[in-house]
């Protein structure tokens, strides 16, 4: 009686409670938004790895996590994870309430797959058949398209927009103003600590936001996918 009681309190705690919640909450998202949303982050891992081995510069975020993985050396998934908690917490202690699950699942997810890339080789595949260019260029495709699913699973969201809008709101800046603060922060601090930085890390600054809302579109009129997230996203950008 005494050990049940012990367990009862111990999965009562509220985190505990709250993480429960979300998790169960999986539950009500439909078939065609898991399958959008995981193929989103199978291809913006893609997408994110071609930027890598391009060694033309990577997206902010990475920039921030390679510098981190250089330094810890405990891979790319665990550090994705740990820079997930510090934005997670600093939305948390800003908010004053729990953050959602998913934008912590979407971050560490996509550094575990680029992982698993390294592992099977694909970069040395990928750089023996395409130049630094191509890469880059294939890169951003790739990780356009794959916001682009994200957004319409609605359920992901990058860990960093969780913050920016939270300035929105509580500063009333624009979505513009407060994600390039939050992007040029994270890339400081990234290239600070050793992180790529080129051309590829200016492009995706310039190249995937404009790029989400035709594919959203594409991905309306031309596949039928439904968007289950924002219905438009380049006021945003």
């Amino acid at each position: 009686m005494e050990d049940e009681k012990i367990k009862h309190e111990k999965w009562s705690h509220p985190l505990l409670q709250y993480i429960g919640t979300q998790v169960l909450d999986l539950r009500r998202f439909k078939r065609d938004q898991i399958l959008m949303y995981l193929t989103g982050v199978g291809l913006f891992s893609l997408g994110a790895k071609c930027f890598i081995i391009s060694q033309l510069g990577t997206d902010p975020l990475d920039v921030l996590i390679i510098s981190i993985n250089n330094i810890l050396m405990l891979g790319m998934g665990v550090c994705s994870a740990i820079v997930s908690l510090f934005f997670l917490t600093w939305w948390m202690l800003w908010n004053k309430k729990y953050p959602p699950i998913s934008p912590f699942v979407t971050t560490t997810l996509t550094g575990l797959l680029i992982d698993l890339w390294s592992w099977l080789g694909l970069g040395e595949y990928l750089i023996a058949r395409m130049n630094g260019y191509t890469l880059l260029a294939t890169g951003l495709m790739l990780c356009a398209y794959s916001s682009a699913l994200i957004i319409m699973s609605g359920i992901g969201i990058r860990i960093m927009d969780l913050v920016v809008l939270t300035m929105v709101s509580k500063w009333n800046w624009s979505f513009t103003r407060a994600k390039m603060l939050i992007e040029i922060g994270i890339f400081s601090s990234g290239w600070l600590l050793g992180g790529p930085f080129g051309v590829g890390t200016l492009a995706f600054l310039l190249v995937i936001g404009p790029l989400i809302q035709p594919f959203m579109d594409m991905n309306a009129r031309r596949f039928s996918l439904k968007n289950y997230g924002l219905t438009r996203v380049s006021s945003a950008y």
